[in-house]
């Protein structure tokens, strides 16, 4: 006759079956939180009957700065970035003239052909002259550094130039801004009032402007120091910007 023996099971023996029981447990969870992420962004695609994916979550912000009615269409010929895309092929020689296939985007209304082409030269928008592109002004620099002082900033290309590559890019410009200070108004103050320091109120050096002021202008040397000093713009806005 058989006997049954009993059953004994260690501890360690169960922590590692319960870790084992929670692992599975967590692998099937993000299995399927991977499955239902992947029908949520097939659900934002379509078909189309060329079989190619159309996504539905384009940006249309273009259309806010272009003719999108009948009663303010203009010319095709007419429309500029970003109402229009303009191709060429990257193998043309820096500097020559070249035709552009431009098409007006979608949605966009306006008199004419939709394609067409326009002459331009062949460059990277980054090789543009700097009156044809905007970039960001900085004002956490001193302008009147010796020697001068660059900084990287975001630059766009005018919507009516037309290139290859990303309209906008990084470029190194130097520090030059303005906080309004102006440069006759400094010296000005300098002339008649510089005995009293209220040049160097006005442009931002409060302490030397207190000590001209119970000085008398350092007895009249000071004074003409700093209308020199001004009027050769050497001496700017304690701010670190230039005049206008």
């Amino acid at each position: 006759m058989c006997k049954f023996l009993p059953l004994r099971i260690a501890v360690k023996d169960s922590l590692v079956l319960i870790l084992l029981v929670i692992f599975n447990t967590i692998q099937v969870t993000d299995l399927a939180n991977n499955d239902m992420d992947l029908q949520s962004k097939q659900s934002k695609t379509k078909v189309d009957a060329n079989n190619k994916l159309v996504n539905f979550n384009s940006n249309d912000d273009y259309l806010n700065s272009c003719p999108v009615d009948q009663d303010n269409a203009s010319d095709c010929l007419t429309l500029n970035y970003p109402c229009i895309n303009c191709v060429r092929d990257i193998d043309c020689v820096y500097g020559n003239m070249y035709n552009y296939t431009c098409e007006v985007k979608p949605k966009i209304i306006c008199n004419g052909s939709k394609i067409f082409n326009r002459t331009a030269m062949c460059r990277f928008c980054y090789q543009t002259e700097k009156w044809e592109h905007r970039c960001e002004q900085k004002a956490n620099c001193n302008s009147l550094a010796s020697p001068t002082k660059f900084y990287l900033t975001n630059c766009t290309v005018s919507d009516d130039v037309i290139c290859l590559g990303k309209r906008k890019f990084l470029k190194k410009v130097r520090c030059s801004w303005t906080s309004g200070t102006r440069w006759g108004t400094a010296l000005i103050l300098a002339l008649t009032l510089g005995g009293f320091g209220a040049d160097r109120f006005y442009l931002g050096h409060w302490q030397e402007g207190i000590g001209k002021l119970f000085s008398f202008g350092g007895l009249g040397v000071w004074t003409l120091v700093d209308a020199l000093l001004i009027g050769i713009h050497h001496l700017g806005p304690a701010d670190g910007s230039v005049y206008i």
